[in-house]
C-alpha cells in the first residue's frame, strides 16, 4: 500500500478529531442533562470526571500496547469499544448507566490522540515535528469548536442523547477510514511493559514535563468544563453556551496556524512562554465579571494557550526519553487528562454554587506559576541539549 504524507496526516487529523469532539461534548450538556435526569450539577460534573479519569488512566495501556501491536491497530481496536460505549450512553436511563457508559467510551477514545502524536514522533524527524504537531493540534481544535457548539445546538434541537450516537456513528466511520493507514517504522523495544514506563519516570526532564502536563489538566481543561455552565448560569440556553464555549476551538485553530509559522523561528521556551501569557490572561477576565463577553473572550485566550504552550509540552515529551517515546507520551497524556479529572472535581462544589468569579480567579493565581515554570524549564532543557 502506498499513501503520500499528506494522506497520513489527514487521517491522523481525522482520528484527534473525533476524539476531541467526544471529549468536549460533554460541558455544553451538564445542565441539560441535570436538568432532563433530576440529577445536581455536580452528580452530572461527577460523570465528566469519570471520563476523564478513565480518558487518563488507560493512556499507559494503549501506550503499551500500541508498542506490542502497532499504532494503527490500537486506533481501530479502541474505536470498538468507543462505538459501544457511545450507543450505551445514548440508552442510559438513568445517572449511574449514564457515567459508566461515558467511563467506557472516555477509556477507549483515549488511545486516539497519543496514539497520532506517537505516529508523528515515529514518522517525522525532531526539527520539523512540532508542524505535523500542530497540524494535529489544529483538528483536535476544530474538534473542540464543533463538539461545544455542535452539542448545544443538537441538544436543544433533537435532545442530549443524540450526541454521544453522533461520536459513535464517526467511530465507525473512522474505524474504516484507518485502514488505509500504513504502520510507521519503529524501532524495537527490548523492554518490559513496566520496564519503558519506568524508563520514562526515572527521567528527571520527563517526570518535569508530566507535572506540567497535570498541571495544565487542572488549570485549563478542569476549568474550561465549567465555562459553557458559567454562560448559562446567566439564563443563556444550551445552544448560545456552546457557540461561546466553542470560541476555544475556534482560537485553538486560529492561533494553531500562526504556531506553525513561528516554529523555528521562535524558541520552545518563548512559544511556552507566549501560552503561559494567554492562559494568565484568559482566567483573569472572567474572574473580574462573569458575562457573556468576557466568557467568549476567555475561551479564545484559552485556545491561544492551548496552541502554543501545550504544543511546545506536547513537542518537548516526545524528545525527553526516544527509547520510549510511546510510554512517554501515553504518560503524559495520562497526566493531562488525571489533572482535567481533578479540575473538575475540584471546581465542581464552587460551580455548583454559581462562585464563577471565584473558579476563574483561582484558576488565574494558579496559571501564572505554570507558565513561569513551562518557559524557564524548556528553556533549561535546550541549553543542557
Amino acid at each position: 500500500m502506498t499513501t503520500v504524507p499528506d494522506t497520513r496526516l489527514r487521517l491522523l487529523q481525522a482520528a484527534a478529531l473525533t476524539s476531541t469532539c467526544d471529549r468536549f461534548a460533554i460541558a455544553p450538556l451538564l445542565v441539560v442533562i441535570s436538568l432532563d435526569l433530576g440529577a445536581p450539577l455536580a452528580a452530572v460534573a461527577a460523570v465528566a470526571s469519570a471520563y476523564f479519569l478513565t480518558y487518563g488512566l488507560m493512556q499507559p495501556v494503549w501506550g503499551i500496547v500500541s508498542d506490542r501491536i502497532g499504532r494503527v491497530r490500537v486506533m481501530r481496536i479502541a474505536l470498538v469499544g468507543a462505538a459501544l460505549g457511545g450507543v450505551g450512553s445514548v440508552l442510559a436511563p438513568d445517572l449511574l448507566v449514564l457515567g459508566v457508559t461515558r467511563a467506557v467510551a472516555g477509556g477507549c477514545f483515549a488511545a486516539l490522540i497519543p496514539t497520532t502524536l506517537v505516529y508523528v514522533g515515529d514518522a517525522w524527524p525532531a526539527d520539523v515535528r512540532q508542524r505535523p504537531l500542530s497540524d494535529v493540534l489544529a483538528a483536535s481544535s476544530l474538534g473542540v469548536a464543533a463538539a461545544t457548539a455542535g452539542a448545544g445546538l443538537l441538544a436543544d434541537l433533537v435532545g442530549w442523547r443524540v450526541v454521544p450516537g453522533v461520536t459513535a456513528a464517526a467511530a465507525v466511520a473512522l474505524w474504516f477510514a484507518l485502514a488505509r493507514l500504513p504502520e510507521p517504522d519503529r524501532a524495537p523495544t527490548g523492554d518490559t511493559p513496566w520496564g519503558s514506563l519506568l524508563g520514562v519516570v526515572r527521567s528527571p526532564w520527563a517526570v518535569a514535563v508530566l507535572v506540567l502536563a497535570f498541571s495544565e489538566g487542572v488549570v485549563v481543561l478542569g476549568v474550561l468544563t465549567f465555562l459553557a455552565p458559567a454562560a448559562q448560569s446567566l439564563g443563556t440556553s444550551a445552544t448560545v453556551a456552546g457557540f461561546l464555549a466553542a470560541g476555544y476551538g475556534l482560537g485553538a485553530l486560529a492561533w494553531s496556524r500562526l504556531v506553525r509559522r513561528l516554529v523555528g523561528r521562535v524558541s520552545p521556551a518563548g512559544l511556552a512562554a507566549i501560552g503561559g501569557a494567554f492562559l494568565v490572561a484568559a482566567w483573569a477576565v472572567p474572574a473580574v465579571a462573569v458575562n457573556l463577553v468576557t466568557i467568549a473572550v476567555a475561551g479564545v485566550l484559552v485556545g491561544g494557550a492551548w496552541a502554543f504552550l501545550h504544543s511546545t509540552l506536547q513537542a518537548w515529551v516526545t524528545e525527553v526519553v526516544p527509547g520510549q517515546r510511546a510510554s512517554a507520551v501515553a504518560l503524559f497524556a495520562a497526566s493531562l487528562f488525571l489533572g482535567s479529572a481533578a479540575g473538575t472535581s475540584l471546581f465542581a462544589g464552587p460551580a455548583e454554587a454559581g462562585a464563577y468569579p471565584l473558579v476563574f480567579g483561582v484558576a488565574a493565581a494558579a496559571a501564572l506559576p505554570i507558565a513561569v515554570a513551562s518557559a524557564t524549564g524548556r528553556r533549561a532543557y535546550a541549553r543542557r541539549g
